[in-house]
């Protein structure tokens, strides 16, 4: 495909620009295909291309790319492709990340695995955060640095090679046969990965799964901008420095009011971002401050599968890492489990990181807090008789932001704790996914560590989402009021209208000591003589109330991974989503429903009374199959 076409494809995709391709951080999975995820769309995107048929109608009927994106989303997609055919490679070899320095991560991380040796190439300059010492060191990873002048003259090398260069123009961006990956540095933009190897698929599969859970794809709104740029047509849309600054102030102040903390928080592209620098911000401090002590990663087997897959990666990577399980949910319950757990890793003389929901996910349970203040600082001995090192609490807190764990003399104020909170929640209500952590006054000396591992993997906040996160924080604490009021209405609601189903909610004792998510989790009733049977009936149950919903409530009920949206109702199956790469056995399929401040409550309401009359009806159908 020429050029020439390819711009012209490009411009006219932004001239018929969905604004949703622009603002949204999740996406429709009914008409998602995870398997497919990239390909599917980019399919149908070629379809229209060669029919010249491009419309906004068109585009917004496309299937959807990724169902986050903290993954990838159409914009990165289309930017992705625009390279790859220019190239004349296939699209999934090319990967755009928001990130500078995280796709050699990904790759000193695969390779790792592989037991294969690993060469940086550079021609201007590495990213000036890129830090050699710290990636062997904390990270263990291996590999050799070397400067060369001519690019397409490679030094020999057994192993792979990693070429790394600094482009203004994509014009530049050209693939060069001889190389494994070649990295481009889009000035403040992000990056772009090329993957040249023999086992391109395993190894771009291995690099899809790093920005999965490490970092983000280049944002929508950087990935319009390199689009512009793709197409050499000129944007104002950079923030003025004076502007960038006054939201980054002024967000660290909100952050800092609701959280009653006097550390600088720090952000974060995504949740995730924030919880990796803390993991390997932990390591880094420990390493350094509890010299051959192993580390223990406590936390809960089914948690939210990114929080789950990434501390088990980790601890893949390093000899002194391991994970620990803290059952948390259901029938366990984590003061019993977190007392524990602490007693074994003090009888190993290990340094125990503990990593926590609360309330837990998905199904919004809140421990006793006075017991888990007990149990998080309890004296310990290790086997000879020395005190053994106290924890430090990783705490969670996207369901409940508004809530006061770490201000003097509340519950979490003397345990070393860090709080950290997605941001594409309530925080952005929904329209960027920029994630802050913050610590307590015991924890403070921690955040240097972790400020250090977020930038040295350029995983910081845009200004884009900061000046998002400028706009909607301080309307977060009102919202999350009226969202919880709403989400009560709907629990009463449902538990009058069947009394038989099991809904997992906070109490409104909780809800009065300041517990206020909006998200709650129904375990419909089930049926069958077995427990494949009834498990079955349930899951199937659950696809037909969803289903009910989407399609008689479309512009405000929504399939999607989402939560403290500013309108509507969405609705997902943790187990298939968020707990993806949880262990099959610790996975709940019960639906997951999560309430905004703003929808028509009674429209919901006639819908779930339609579903609970249909019963029946659904209960004969599955005995007559």
């Amino acid at each position: 495909m020429k050029n020439i076409d390819i711009k012209r494809a490009i411009e006219s995709v932004l001239n018929n620009l969905p604004k949703d391709w622009v603002n949204l951080t999740t996406h429709r999975l009914d008409i998602y295909n995870e398997d497919l995820a990239k390909v599917e769309f980019l399919d149908n995107f070629d379809e229209l291309i060669k029919a010249h048929d491009i419309s906004k109608p068109n585009l917004e009927e496309l299937p959807t790319a990724y169902d986050y994106i903290r993954l990838g989303h159409p914009l990165s997609s289309v930017l992705e492709w625009a390279i790859a055919k220019s190239n004349v490679i296939d699209p999934a070899n090319v990967i755009a990340f928001s990130s500078k320095t995280i796709p050699i991560l990904a790759i000193l991380r695969k390779n790792l695995f592989d037991h294969q040796k690993t060469q940086i190439l550079y021609t201007e300059a590495l990213p000036e955060c890129f830090d050699a010492e710290i990636l062997k060191k904390v990270y263990g990873y291996n590999f050799e640095i070397k400067q060369i002048e001519n690019p397409t003259n490679l030094p020999q090398f057994e192993g792979t090679q990693v070429l790394v260069s600094q482009h203004g123009d994509f014009d530049d961006i050209h693939l060069m046969e001889s190389i494994d990956f070649q990295l481009h540095i889009l000035d403040d933009l992000g990056s772009i990965l090329m993957v040249n190897t023999k086992n391109s698929q395993n190894d771009v599969s291995a690099i899809q799964h790093v920005r999965r859970r490490e970092t983000v794809a280049m944002t929508p709104s950087d990935s319009l901008l390199a689009l512009k740029k793709y197409i050499r047509l000129s944007s104002d849309e950079k923030r003025s420095t004076k502007n960038i600054q006054k939201d980054k102030t002024q967000v660290e102040n909100l952050v800092g009011e609701i959280t009653d903390t006097s550390t600088t928080p720090l952000f974060g592209s995504c949740g995730l971002s924030v919880q990796y620098a803390i993991m390997m911000g932990l390591i880094h401090y420990s390493t350094e401050h509890y010299k051959g002590k192993n580390i223990k990663i406590i936390v809960p087997p089914n948690c939210y599968g990114g929080t789950n897959d990434q501390a088990r990666r980790v601890a893949a990577c390093l000899d002194n890492v391991d994970i620990m399980d803290l059952p948390v949910d259901g029938h366990n319950d984590m003061v019993s489990s977190t007392n524990t757990v602490l007693d074994e890793v003090a009888g190993m003389d290990a340094v125990p990181l503990i990593i926590a929901e609360i309330p837990t996910n998905p199904r919004v349970e809140v421990p006793d807090l006075q017991d888990l203040n007990k149990a998080l600082t309890q004296k310990r001995l290790t086997p000879e008789e020395q005190p053994a090192i106290e924890p430090i609490f990783i705490l969670d807190q996207t369901f409940c932001p508004n809530y006061n764990f770490l201000g003097e003399d509340q519950i979490l104020s003397a345990v070393r704790t860090l709080s950290y909170v997605s941001g594409s929640k309530f925080p952005s209500g929904g329209k960027c996914t920029a994630g802050y952590v913050v610590a307590n006054s015991p924890a403070a000396n921690l955040m240097d560590y972790i400020k250090q591992n977020l930038v040295l993997c350029d995983n910081q906040a845009t200004p884009h989402q900061m000046g998002i996160l400028a706009q909607q924080l301080p309307s977060m604490n009102h919202r999350i009021a009226a969202a919880y009021k709403n989400t009560r209405e709907f629990v009463n609601f449902i538990t009058k209208t069947l009394p038989e189903v099991k809904i997992n909610f906070v109490s409104e004792e909780l809800a009065e000591s300041g517990f206020t998510p909006s998200v709650f989790s129904l375990d419909l009733p089930t049926k069958g003589e077995t427990k494949e049977e009834r498990e079955t009936y349930k899951r199937a149950l659950n696809k037909k109330l969803i289903n009910m919903m989407i399609t008689r409530i479309p512009e405000e009920s929504k399939y999607c991974v989402s939560y403290g949206q500013l309108k509507g109702c969405y609705w997902t199956i943790p187990a298939t989503s968020t707990q993806g790469t949880t262990k099959e056995e610790d996975k709940d399929y019960i639906a997951r429903v999560s309430v905004s401040p703003d929808l028509d409550l009674e429209q919901h309401k006639t819908v779930f009374a339609d579903f609970v009359n249909q019963l029946s009806a659904f209960k004969l159908e599955s005995q007559a199959v």
